[in-house]
């Protein structure tokens, strides 16, 4: 039985009557979620921004892809290393650093942009430093989220920060949409360096003595393998996260696909390319809902794959853009799921002194795939049109969900899944 909150009468507020939102009872809880929305809102601002950024400078999907990867190959590179050192380090005091330093970035992004300086190679170093920051930001981030709660709140409070994650996503893009018309991309880089103030007051004023901090690892050789082996060794992770490379690789590119969808084979502008990103955000802010008030299980992982393949190849060969975006509400729906899903099972299969480096191992797989997969997005969209760049994704999920079927039914009938 958990042991009770340290926030005490926080236990029998509202909060705490809705399986939903339950984690948010606590104090520490609510004011970095608060904190989280505002600054991820701003870095959707951003993401959306450099995205269309990058197309004036170029109009090159293929760099567009290249551009993202090279964001997100530090992830791939430094992730699983990140996640042992979060694992050792006291979690608030580093994701304190990471997001004053993602705050820098942002304000020299729009600095160069603002002052007429920016080009592409700037950008490609500056998306690299995002990209180490975001690296040892994230495991941290995630795993300072479970010391927040009660031991029996863990799995909720990763499916709200999900919800924060992919909620944020309807206010940014969207915003970036009105912003790059009304006063350029610059600005908006500008104002997400200014959002990171909200989640850094939110971790200075909490209250420390109601954060349950686990154990931390001692420095020993083989502890991202120890990661490895907790994973591998768990047939319903194993499964989870087979499809959730072959789908982080393949489907989740927006930022590739999505504009390249819009302006090319629809004639959209940066309002069509934000809104649809913001209409997809909604169904995701809506799946990782969904999720909180569930016990996670393999299944549903399944059932979220098959969803996200079939909305994106149905949005990707949708005949008008209207109808596109429509589908694009199922789509962020299953996706937000997936990864929600996901994560719930990691934070409930394995030992609290080990979610940082799991955490890390799934962000690996989510994010560090990007400089695999968004080249092959940028490169099927420029060199087989433009629907293709959303359609290989969705084809890659719906393959995936009868494979991983079929691999969850046959360690069931061995009697290693339930």
């Amino acid at each position: 039985m958990a042991a009770p909150s340290p926030a005490g009468p926080v236990a029998r507020s509202g909060w705490g009557r809705s399986s939903t939102f339950r984690s948010l009872r606590h104090p520490n809880a609510r004011r970095y979620f608060f904190g989280l929305v505002v600054s991820n809102a701003g870095t959707w601002l951003q993401s959306t921004a450099m995205a269309w950024l990058v197309l004036e400078l170029t109009d090159d999907a293929g760099a567009l892809g290249a551009v993202t990867g090279a964001q997100f190959l530090p992830q791939l590179l430094f992730g699983p290393w990140a996640g042992a050192i979060a694992d050792r380090r006291h979690r608030q005091k580093q994701v304190l650093l990471t997001q004053a330093l993602a705050m820098v970035q942002a304000f020299v992004l729009g600095a160069l942009t603002l002052s007429g300086h920016v080009n592409v190679p700037a950008v490609y170093v500056l998306a690299v430093v995002l990209g180490v920051v975001s690296a040892f930001d994230n495991p941290a981030r995630r795993s300072l989220i479970t010391e927040l709660v009660d031991p029996d709140e863990v799995a909720n409070a990763i499916s709200l920060n999900t919800a924060v994650m992919t909620g944020s996503r309807v206010i940014g893009p969207a915003l970036a949409g009105v912003l790059i018309a009304l006063v350029g991309t610059g600005w908006c880089f500008v104002l997400n360096g200014v959002s990171f103030v909200a989640v850094l007051v939110a971790l200075v004023t909490m209250d420390r003595a109601a954060i349950h901090r686990a154990a931390p690892a001692t420095k020993a050789k083989g502890q991202v393998r120890e990661g490895f082996r907790a994973i591998l060794g768990d047939p319903v992770l194993r499964i989870a996260f087979a499809v959730l490379v072959v789908v982080s690789t393949l489907s989740f590119n927006y930022n590739v696909a999505i504009p390249t969808l819009v302006k090319r084979a629809f004639g959209g502008g940066s309002g069509q390319f934000g809104l649809m990103l913001a209409v997809s955000s909604v169904g995701s802010l809506l799946g990782a809902l969904v999720v909180a008030s569930r016990p996670p299980q393999v299944r549903m992982v399944l059932v979220a794959t098959a969803g996200l393949g079939a909305s994106m190849a149905a949005a990707a060969w949708s005949p008008t853009l209207w109808l596109s975006m429509a589908f694009g509400v199922p789509m962020g729906l299953a996706g937000s799921g997936l990864v929600a899903i996901t994560s719930g099972l990691l934070v409930n299969r394995v030992a609290p002194n080990l979610r940082g480096r799991v955490l890390a191992l799934q962000a690996t797989v989510f994010l560090g795939s990007t400089p695999i997969g968004s080249p092959i997005v940028g490169f099927a969209a420029e060199h087989f049109g433009s629907r293709w760049g959303l359609g290989i994704g969705g084809i890659a999920a719906l393959v995936m969900a009868p494979l991983g079927w079929l691999a969850w039914r046959h360690s069931v009938v061995r009697g290693r899944l339930d």
